[in-house]
């Protein structure tokens, strides 16, 4: 591939308003979702029943609709490039994958076992740790091209990183996953958990790559065009997902609001310590800051698609594990615009100290 149709590729345009404003919309689905359960609970328990092998059929298609315009965008064969940045790399993989992770379930443990468990139910606490373990096992995969443009990151580097965060995710997911339930003394649904993988992660994989290649062989206006038309199905099929969501959830949430605040507490901080983390290490090792940002923002979002579908497949709709990943949707938008906000204003001291490394 030439460079010039993969920075393409890998340079999209900023946030649309309708991108910007997300977490107006999940505060809508919200109100939404629990004035449907409320006024219509015998349809939405009859939605909640249409399973097969525990899996929902409604909001199994709705996460396909959510996650497959976004693959679309990766190309897996920027995986080469990898070399070209090495020490960048290194540090995402790290943060990615030997911290963040582990960090979230440290955090749950203290915040949701300990500092908030006497103000949350009993009942539900093992949930909202798992909910937290599923949503910092999952790398961010679409955003991370919306924030590394806002920081002027290097396209290709976005590119790549995105790339091979994938490619371990279709087979690290898993086993991170049901490491950190077992130290957590969470029974772990293997036959759930490799299903959740197969279907929201290796076969959308498969048909976005499958469908890329059509397109990208009848030209790349096909290709833009089609990115284009698909792009709002993502958002929609989201939102979509959450009213539903919420349906399920809003009689808790009536009960306790403030269990949305305590749940996010532990995913405020897993963000700005792992972004800083990754920041901090890419100047040490003298990574320029256009690779810099890229690899802090990867390592701060997540896939709260893939987090969300895994929670309602493992625990159900109504379990406090769907409602902590839902959580990080809603502060997601917000919280990336302020680190992408800090990581603009400290490039002077950011490339101060590159310069003396």
């Amino acid at each position: 591939m030439n460079t010039t149709l993969t920075t393409r590729a890998a340079a999209p345009a900023p946030m649309s308003v309708f991108e910007r404003w997300l977490t107006v919309w999940v505060f809508l689905c919200i109100v939404a979702g629990i004035a449907l359960g409320q006024m219509l609970p015998g349809p939405v328990q009859a939605i909640g029943r249409m399973e097969v092998a525990q899996v929902n059929l409604p909001v199994g298609l709705l996460i396909w609709v959510m996650i497959i315009p976004m693959l679309l965008k990766v190309d897996f064969r920027a995986l080469h490039q990898v070399r070209s940045h090495w020490k960048g790399i290194g540090v995402t993989l790290f943060v990615n994958w030997a911290v963040k992770p582990f960090s979230m379930a440290l955090l749950a443990w203290v915040f949701i076992r300990h500092v908030f468990a006497p103000y949350l139910p009993a009942e539900q606490l093992d949930s909202y740790v798992a909910g937290l373990i599923l949503l910092a096992a999952a790398p961010c995969t679409a955003m991370v091209f919306v924030w590394s443009r806002l920081t002027n990151g290097h396209p290709l580097f976005t590119l790549s990183q995105v790339a091979l965060n994938d490619t371990i995710m279709v087979f690290a997911f898993a086993p991170i996953v049901a490491l950190l339930l077992g130290l957590s003394a969470i029974t772990v649904p293997w036959d759930t958990l490799i299903t959740s993988v197969v279907l929201y992660i290796v076969i959308p994989v498969i048909v976005s790559q499958l469908w890329r290649r059509t397109l990208l062989a009848k030209g790349r206006a096909a290709f833009d065009a089609t990115l284009a038309r698909i792009g709002p199905w993502s958002i929609a099929a989201l939102l979509a997902t959450l009213v539903l969501l919420f349906a399920f959830q809003g009689e808790a949430l009536l009960k306790q609001p403030l269990v949305i605040a305590m749940l996010a507490v532990p995913i405020l901080i897993q963000v700005f310590f792992n972004s800083a983390l990754a920041y901090w290490l890419n100047r040490k090792l003298g990574e320029s800051h256009s690779v810099a940002c890229p690899s802090a923002l990867i390592g701060a979002s997540n896939f709260f698609e893939l987090a969300v579908a895994a929670a309602i497949s493992l625990f159900g709709f109504e379990s406090g594990a769907a409602l902590a990943t839902v959580v990080g949707v809603l502060i997601e938008v917000p919280v990336m615009l302020l680190v992408v906000r800090i990581v603009n204003q400290s490039k002077g001291w950011y490339e101060a100290g590159v310069s003396r490394t």
